[in-house]
């Protein structure tokens, strides 16, 4: 999900220095948005295989 915001960014830095400033600012808002979804699921997933890993060490202990 990271490359995919990358690449919108990117998109829309170019378009920014052509000179569609609409369609860049929307590219740069869909760039903005999967970001933060992509660091969200990244939070929960970090959350979750610590709590997995502190069940197992207790599993096995």
């Amino acid at each position: 999900m990271l490359k995919l915001a990358f690449l919108f960014l990117i998109v829309g830095v170019v378009f920014a220095v052509l000179g569609f400033g609409g369609i860049a600012g929307a590219f740069i808002g869909i760039a903005k948005i999967l970001f933060f979804i992509a660091l969200a699921l990244f939070l929960i997933f970090l959350v979750l295989g610590l709590l997995a890993g502190k069940a197992v060490k207790d599993a096995i202990d």
